[in-house]
């Protein structure tokens, strides 16, 4: 019962109510100005209605700029306590924001005017009664009849005091709490505005998920390619040391390439702010294309790759595609690699080689996501994603729509 009494947010929303009070009051002095000159009749109608219109006009534009709702949103969230989110500068503002604004605004007002009175009445009177019982004045309540209140009833004026002090603050306190709750309707985002933070949360996130699998793709095909390269290496480093030198060259390229490309996705991801538009990110035009398919082949990969011209997104993943499917070769397979990339109507990528243990399929064994991440690639390029063992021959083959098909 008396927790609105003890609480600070009871007052620290009674000083943002009381600042619509005084936000008010040039309002006020303007409209008992012009009324006086509109009742004096002596002056000139015509001239005491324009200076109105004007005065008008300047009165009604605050409440709609965008400053004002900064200001607003500030104050509410230091003195109401409510956790607005912060205007948004960059943004024009929607008629609709700008009407919610002007609403918010001029409740503010009146919930101020109102504040203001019942202090005005309540903390004068308060002090009367207190300093009459206490003996500090004299006849300051002479003609104060109010009801069974005589004047000269001292314990009745300071019990009435003390309550309408305390009627103050439950008033303050009803009234802040009543603007807390209207505060995120007349002040938070729009419909559109979610919408539109929801619309770059999705993009965050689809960026992240694509890092991830860039991270995986690229990394984890240099280390499987750089574990095997240096197997190979330490078997045959006595009787063949020239096959075990180019082996360590291949795995000092490998480490270097994949040390730029985990240093371009890291340096992504330092980078906090999310892309303002659905358009390609700079990692994005940066990333290996189809034209970049030498890096990835070996020795023990027959390729039969054709010119092709597909748009840069889909050359992208179809290099990763190529990336992905060529390590699971390597980390599971043995023999020989079979690659195929060819465009009769679609982009069709074929990878297969001779599966080394019977186990299913290659990522079964690991716990890696490469064949979940290659058909995430593939899905949403709106293409479709094949793979399975069929005697002894794991097979992948993706095809992907060309540029007139996206």
């Amino acid at each position: 019962m008396f927790r609105p009494l003890l609480r600070a947010i009871t007052y620290r929303r009674g000083v943002f109510l009381l600042l619509g009070g005084v936000i008010l009051l040039p309002y006020a002095m303007t409209a008992g100005l012009l009324a006086q000159m509109l009742t004096s009749g002596d002056g000139n109608l015509a001239g005491v209605l324009a200076t109105a219109a004007v005065a008008f006009a300047v009165a009604v534009v605050p409440p709609f700029l965008g400053g004002t709702r900064e200001l607003e949103i500030t104050a509410v969230r230091a003195l109401l306590g409510v956790p607005l989110p912060e205007h948004d500068r960059r943004r024009p503002m929607p008629l609709e924001t700008r009407l919610r604004s002007a609403v918010w605004f001029g409740l503010h007002l009146i919930s101020g005017a109102v504040v203001g009175t019942i202090l005005l009445i309540a903390v004068p009177l308060a002090l009367l009664a207190f300093t009459e019982r206490a003996g500090l004045t004299e006849g300051a309540l002479v003609g104060a009849d109010l009801g069974p209140l005589r004047a000269d009833n001292r314990w009745g004026w300071t019990a009435a005091g003390v309550a309408l002090l305390i009627g103050s603050v439950y008033a303050t306190a009803g009234l802040g709490a009543l603007a807390a709750t209207m505060a995120p309707v007349l002040l938070g985002p729009s419909a559109a505005e979610r919408v539109a933070v929801l619309e770059a949360q999705e993009r965050r996130l689809a960026e992240r998920n694509r890092l991830a699998r860039e991270l995986h793709d690229s990394v984890g095909h240099a280390l499987t390619a750089v574990t095997l390269q240096a197997g190979a290496a330490r078997t045959v480093f006595d009787r063949d040391p020239d096959f075990a030198r180019r082996a360590l060259g291949s795995i000092e390229d490998l480490g270097r390439t994949a040390l730029e490309e985990l240093d371009a996705v890291l340096g992504l991801l330092r980078d906090a702010v999310p892309p303002p538009t659905p358009g390609p990110t700079d990692g994005e035009t940066d990333a290996p294309t189809l034209a970049d398919l030498d890096r990835l082949l070996t020795d023990d990969v027959d390729a039969q790759v054709d010119m092709v011209e597909v748009p840069p997104a889909v050359s992208r993943e179809a290099f990763r595609i190529v990336q992905e499917s060529l390590t699971n070769a390597a980390k599971h397979g043995t023999g020989r690699v079979r690659l195929r990339v060819t465009a009769p109507d679609a982009l069709v990528i074929e990878v297969a080689n001779r599966i080394a243990i019977e186990v299913g399929a290659p990522t079964g064994t690991s716990g890696g996501r490469g064949l979940a991440g290659m058909r995430e690639r593939v899905r949403l390029l709106g293409g479709h994603l094949t793979a399975g063992a069929t005697d002894g021959i794991w097979k992948v083959e993706a095809r992907l729509p060309r540029g007139d098909e996206t």
